[in-house]
């Protein structure tokens, strides 16, 4: 009776392991994927427009991100979308990297959409740093994810027309603003994977 009892409890904690690291890993290629972008926009191999597109094509994915993980679990179905989603945002980073546009890394529009990019990657940064730690549940990364993929659907509108003016990226800042204090707020409440 002893050991039915604690290979059920196991499988149990193997379960919310596997959803934790499997969240933890679409997390991670979302940090991968904004550094990419933001190393195109230094570079000047991504122009502002194309970064703001790319933008709006992360927010999409973290939003479906956030509703696959709402409940707590992701299944192997979930996990698959992701990825393919994932994937197809990476082809068209790389397109984006390599085509004949090039942008100017130097220019105060590029600079702004540069520093809000990296602000994107510290705080996904956080959040999987977090869902490794035990500190966030699947659930709170998820509404996590939710937050962030707001702040990607402002910067993509702020970057639609090839220029972030000041304004826009103080109501940018802002916002990120406000998602920072949730992530320390939801990692260090008393809640724990």
């Amino acid at each position: 009776m002893k050991f039915a009892y604690s290979s059920i409890v196991a499988a149990l904690g193997l379960a919310f392991c596997g959803a934790a690291f499997a969240q933890a890993g679409t997390v991670q290629r979302d940090v991968n994927q904004q550094q990419r972008i933001e190393q195109g926009l230094q570079s000047g191999q991504l122009t502002t427009r194309e970064a703001g597109k790319l933008e709006r094509e992360e927010s999409r994915v973290e939003r479906d991100q956030a509703r696959a993980t709402r409940d707590g679990n992701l299944s192997p179905a979930e996990k698959a979308r992701l990825a393919r989603e994932q994937n197809r945002v990476s082809r068209d980073i790389y397109r984006e990297k390599h085509d004949a546009q090039t942008g100017n890394p130097n220019s105060a529009s590029s600079q702004r959409m540069q520093a809000d990019v990296q602000r994107n990657v510290n705080q996904q940064s956080r959040i999987e740093q977090g869902v490794k730690s035990g500190a966030l549940t699947d659930r709170e990364a998820a509404r996590l994810e939710r937050g962030q993929a707001r702040d990607n659907r402002m910067e993509a509108r702020a970057g639609a027309d090839g220029k972030v003016g000041a304004r826009e990226q103080r109501r940018i800042q802002k916002a990120e603003n406000r998602q920072s204090r949730r992530i320390q707020r939801e990692k260090h409440d008393a809640q724990k994977q």
